[in-house]
């Protein structure tokens, strides 16, 4: 999948119709429950940043792409209902940001009908990596969900009925847990496309022995031995291949099979249980 051509020029601001038509679909609208917290109001502005890059960008070649603290500036200033916090949009989006890194994670590792190939997507901006397919789940949502969800969105794949609940590896990074359910014999025919636009450019089979095992930094962002850059996989790549070996007891190391799950520590050491 290629990635579409940028607008050579896009200044135009959202104006305060549009604003207001967002601020109403998105947050005035949503659930009580949803608008307990600015966290929770975060997570709506969001959705309405995401329509907003989705939709009126796409039909409107002159309007400003927005940064998601830009666009939230806007709609506390333009919402009659949240400008009587603008004073304080610095503190709210810095609680945000750190609400989200504690948010469950969850997704999937596809492989292959040989186990010798997984699924990865890269992201929409330039110099952005590869990495398995997952997200954050929403309130209240099982992990099986939010993995199906998830990468239904981002590969256009349905991985329900291949599904095993058992079947999945985990990290622990801080406070978020990032867990990715194994889904194993698909086919390489299989024609992936993103189901949201301007998240996933593209979507590619990688070699899992060519993977990166380890992170010489504390960035959980690397390069593997082909230079390929890939955010978050390495700290799955050795229980996988120990997965990997037990399926087939003649591909893999002797000395991972005991491996199951990986947690990451605030040091960004990986530890191994």
């Amino acid at each position: 999948m290629a990635r579409e051509g940028n607008p050579v020029h896009r200044s135009i601001l959202p104006p305060q119709e549009l604003l207001d038509d967002l601020c109403s679909r998105f947050v005035l609208n949503a659930p009580e429950e949803e608008l307990q917290s600015f966290e929770r109001i975060l997570f709506l502005v969001e959705q309405a940043h995401w329509f907003y890059e989705d939709n009126t960008m796409e039909k409107n070649s002159n309007m400003k792409p927005l940064s998601l603290r830009e666009f939230a500036s806007l709609m506390f200033q333009s919402c009659a209902a949240l400008r009587p916090y603008i004073a304080h949009i610095d503190d709210i989006y810095k609680d945000f940001t750190t609400y989200k890194t504690s948010v469950p994670v969850t997704g999937a590792i596809i492989l292959d009908l040989s186990h010798e190939r997984c699924l990865l997507v890269k992201g929409w901006k330039v110099g952005a990596s590869w990495s398995f397919p997952r997200g954050k789940k929403s309130k209240d949502e099982e992990d099986h969900h939010c993995a199906t969800r998830e990468v239904w969105e981002e590969t256009g794949f349905d991985v329900s009925k291949l599904l095993k609940l058992d079947d999945y590896l985990e990290v622990v990074i801080g406070q978020q847990r990032i867990r990715l359910y194994i889904i194993s014999g698909v086919s390489n025919d299989t024609v992936f496309a993103p189901k949201t636009k301007r998240e996933i450019s593209e979507i590619k089979w990688h070699m899992v022995d060519e993977l990166p095992m380890a992170s010489t930094e504390m960035s959980l962002l690397n390069r593997g031995p082909t230079g390929v850059k890939y955010f978050m996989v390495w700290p799955f790549v050795r229980p996988l291949r120990a997965w990997i070996s037990k399926q087939i007891p003649t591909r893999g190391c002797k000395d991972d099979s005991s491996i199951k799950v990986s947690y990451l520590k605030d040091d960004g050491v990986a530890r191994y249980a």
